[in-house]
Parts: structure tokens; sequence; C-alpha cells
């Protein structure tokens, strides 16, 4: 853990340093000609402006590239972990955290979609049970993220749960795929579902389809 007291101490430093930095700037300043200051303000100053400018894109851009690269490397990892997985609950829990990663985005995932689609489909049919209602409604969001429309069936069979929180998991599937057909049953949750979010879910959906 970090010693709050060695934080401050470095912070103190920190503040004398620029303290310092500033007294002697402002003293140089003072001790520089008329002529100098001018030639400062009107060429120095401008260059310098455009040089820090420079090297804020680029620090930008550098970190942009690296952060890119960390996240694929991430994703790699993730990937080559679930396609070795053989005990089906660990699997789908990497499954979730690959796409949940990948920022419920496809790009890079291709070579699992199949897999992927297969085992949402298969615990959106097979976890039944009250006790079982956050797996499947986790398998319906997350299969409306593979972007397969021929799951928009599937989708709108689970806006039938009894469960609302797989209610709401299935209207954000469909959203997710901006899944047209399921428009009118979308409309229907948003008027007549008792549950708040599962209206809340479907009226986003279908804001998704307008975009």
């Amino acid at each position: 853990m970090v010693d709050h007291r060695d934080q401050g101490h470095a912070n103190l430093t920190l503040l004398a340093v620029l303290l310092g930095l500033t007294v002697t700037g402002v003293w140089v300043w003072k001790r520089l000609s008329l002529d100098t200051q001018d030639y400062i303000v009107d060429q120095a100053v401008p260059m310098a402006a455009i040089g820090l400018a420079i090297t804020a894109m680029l620090f930008i851009l550098i970190r942009a590239v690296i952060r890119h690269r960390v996240k694929s490397n991430e994703r790699a990892k993730l990937l080559t972990l679930f396609e070795r997985e053989t005990v089906q609950d660990k699997k789908l829990e990497l499954a979730f955290a690959l796409l949940e990663m990948n920022e419920y985005h496809v790009e890079g995932l291709e070579s699992a979609i199949p897999s992927l689609k297969e085992l949402f489909v298969t615990t959106l049919q097979r976890a039944l049970g009250d006790k079982q209602h956050r797996i499947r409604g986790m398998a319906a969001s997350h299969l409306g993220a593979l972007q397969d429309l021929s799951v928009v069936p599937l989708l709108v069979k689970a806006l039938e749960d009894d469960h609302a929180y797989v209610r709401s998991c299935a209207a954000l599937g469909l959203g997710r795929l901006r899944a047209t057909e399921a428009r009118e049953r979308l409309k229907t949750a948003m008027e007549q579902d008792w549950d708040q979010t599962v209206r809340s879910r479907a009226r986003e959906a279908l804001e998704r389809m307008r975009e």
C-alpha cells in the first residue's frame, strides 16, 4: 500500500519545484532586454505553443495505439481461454467476459461467433427456473451483440419470460440487433409490461431502430 505521508511529501516536493521554476522564470524575464522580451513574445511563444500542441497530439495518438494494442492482447488471451475451455459453466463465464471486454462489438471475435451463438442460445433455452434468471438474461443481452438476426425469434420469445430481468435483457438484445421485425412486440412491452425496467429497455430498443 502507498504511504500517505510519502505521497504528501512527494506532492510538497513537486509544488516546491514548480514554485522554484516560476520564481526563476520571473527573475530571468525581468533581466532580459526589451528587444529580447518582444522577440520571445512575438516568435518564441507561438512556436512553443505549436510545439506543445504537436506534442499533445502525438501523446494522444501514441496512447491510443498502446491502449488498442493492450486491448487486442487481452482479447486474444481471453479468446484462447474460451476456445480451450471444456467446462460449460466456465466457458459461459469466459464468453460473457469476452464480449464485455470487447465493449459488445464483434470486431476481432469473428472466429468465435458460431461458438458464442450456440452457447448463448443453449443457455437461454435450457437455463430454466427462477434461480437461473440472471444467466438467461445475460445470455439474451449478449446474444444481441453478435449481430445475427436469426436469433430474433428466440429473443422475442424471451420477452414473455416469467422473470422481468430476462424480459429486459431480451429487449436490450433486440435493440442491439436493431431487429425491426420485433418492433410491434417491443411496443407492447413498452406500453403494457408491469416492470419499469422492461418498459425502459423496450423504449430504448425502439429508439435504436430509428437511428
